[in-house]
């Protein structure tokens, strides 16, 4: 029974999205029809595609996993999309102006443009595409164990990896954006019934007698698993990591490229605005599925090999009867593929535009949208192929996305407020972050005199230093570009 449900979820949803996006995409002609829907959609389409790429399997088994083997560090969760929102609702309408005004698809035509720069479009593009790549991971690592769960030996992890690569290139290679959106919309309503029916259960399930009571039992099994730094005393989850950490993703949240792609699709910022102040509601989703972690651990789950990401899937299969498990599975399904088909997507179009079309310039629409099919499927065979090298946590794997683009957080801040502020200073800036991020000498003083602070906001800091410093000395945009600034938050 459990396949036939999420296979049934899963074939609805496909042939769905598929459906809707083709026929509100029958001109879909150019890559800013396919990949930024035209630039109309609605409060309530804008409010699934955003929640969608927020709401992805590390929501949902990464955070659980979380809560199971570590307790009160979860709660990051909670601290980072509160201030991603408040964040995203000064930003995206920013965003959104700067890409009306300029007809810009891509991120990296937004630093090529605003900087007045076209060879900083290639270099954002490059690190843009490479930071998609490592977030379509945890959708891919995810999916795997869902497959696990689902079909047991009888799928490979390579034939599982495969398939889901093909299903999120095939929920946008022809429809584009509007397919995702769809697929995210089915995908959040089956995330919100599987939350509220997991929740109303599991209390029994453990022997609780409630969920707060669920919380007691874990207290009085693990002493100081609700508080920081969690189950292991040892760890560097303080309230230092916490802050630092809940900076750092809620900075770089709007700055990866599908976030800021996707600020262009709404028909206008009153849209924009109106999901940034009810989103954060949306996210009181994950206290339920912080509840579900530590209930797993309360009932003594065993994930195998001890994978924290599979522990909410294990907990299910042991404690649910078939339907259940196959409405986790089908949701699982789709909880990576709607968000991976985004990235993809994100990730072809600024290959086209960004690193093609610089060095190939009268490259015809046509050929571009041609041209950023196929690079999404090649980068589709990329993200499977390093999935399944990749054995960390969803967690980890999830703050090294956020740091790798944090590099260019600074750029875009700054770009809108500091007329100032340079290409020099921004690639300058990339290059310290960097260097600040990933070199030994660097990791190994970081983790010795700062060991709680998260080494991602550490050197996003060092990058916004530099970049100041290096626009003070080099020369500022011109005006043209000036107008995607600071005069883009003007309404």
């Amino acid at each position: 029974m459990k396949i036939t449900i999420a296979l049934l979820l899963l074939l609805v949803t496909v042939v769905g999205a598929i459906g809707f996006g083709r026929a509100k995409a029958k001109k879909n002609k150019t890559v800013a029809d396919w990949a930024i829907g035209g630039r109309g959609m609605g409060t309530l389409l804008f409010w699934f595609m955003n929640a969608g790429e927020i709401y992805t399997t590390f929501a949902v088994f990464g955070i659980a996993g979380y809560a199971w083997a570590l307790g009160a560090p979860a709660y990051l969760a909670f601290c980072s999309v509160s201030l991603s929102y408040a964040i995203g609702y000064v930003l995206m309408p920013k965003i959104w102006r700067a890409g009306r005004s300029a007809g810009l698809v891509t991120q990296a035509d937004f630093f090529a443009a605003r900087y007045d720069a076209p060879w900083l479009g290639v270099v954002t593009g490059l690190i843009g595409i490479g930071a998609l790549i490592v977030y379509v991971q945890i959708q891919l690592v995810s999916l795997g164990l869902v497959v696990s769960l689902t079909f047991g030996d009888s799928i490979s992890p390579l034939t599982a990896h495969i398939l889901a690569g093909l299903l999120m290139v095939a929920f946008v290679l022809f429809a584009g954006l509007r397919s995702a959106a769809f697929a995210a919309a089915v995908k959040d309503v089956l995330m919100v019934v599987l939350v509220v029916i997991l929740a109303s259960t599991v209390a029994s399930k453990v022997g609780a007698s409630s969920l707060l009571d669920i919380f007691g039992m874990a207290e009085a099994m693990h002493p100081g698993i609700g508080k920081l730094p969690g189950m292991d005393l040892g760890a560097p989850t303080t309230s230092v990591w916490l802050i630092t950490s809940a900076l750092n993703i809620a900075l770089g949240n709007w700055v990866f490229p599908h976030l800021f792609q996707i600020s262009y699709s709404a028909h206008s910022p009153t849209a924009i605005r109106r999901n940034a102040i009810w989103q954060p509601v949306y996210s009181l989703a994950f206290f339920f599925i912080i509840v579900l972690g530590v209930a797993a651990l309360v009932a003594g789950t065993q994930p195998p090999e001890g994978n924290m990401n599979a522990a909410l899937l294990q907990f299910v299969s042991n404690k649910y009867p078939d339907w259940v498990i196959g409405l986790l599975a089908g949701t699982g399904f789709l909880l990576a593929l709607a968000p991976g088909s985004v990235l993809l997507l994100t990730a072809g179009s600024i290959f086209t535009r960004n690193v093609v079309t610089p060095l190939v310039p009268n490259l015809s629409e046509r050929d571009g949208l041609l041209l950023s099919r196929v690079a999404l499927a090649v980068f589709a065979v990329i993200a499977v192929a390093v999935s399944l090298l990749q054995k960390g946590s969803l967690m980890s794997i999830l703050l090294s996305a956020y740091s790798a683009i944090g590099m260019l957080a600074p750029g875009v801040f700054l770009a809108f407020m500091w007329r100032r502020a340079s290409a020099a200073g921004v690639v300058c800036g990339i290059v310290a972050g960097f260097i600040a991020l990933l070199a030994p000498f660097a990791k190994g003083y970081w983790s010795a005199t700062l060991p709680e602070w998260e080494p991602g906001l550490l050197a996003m800091a060092i990058n916004a230093v530099v970049m100041v410093g290096v626009s003070l000395i080099t020369q500022a945009p011109g005006q043209a570009a000036l107008r995607l600034g600071p005069k883009a938050a003007q309404p």
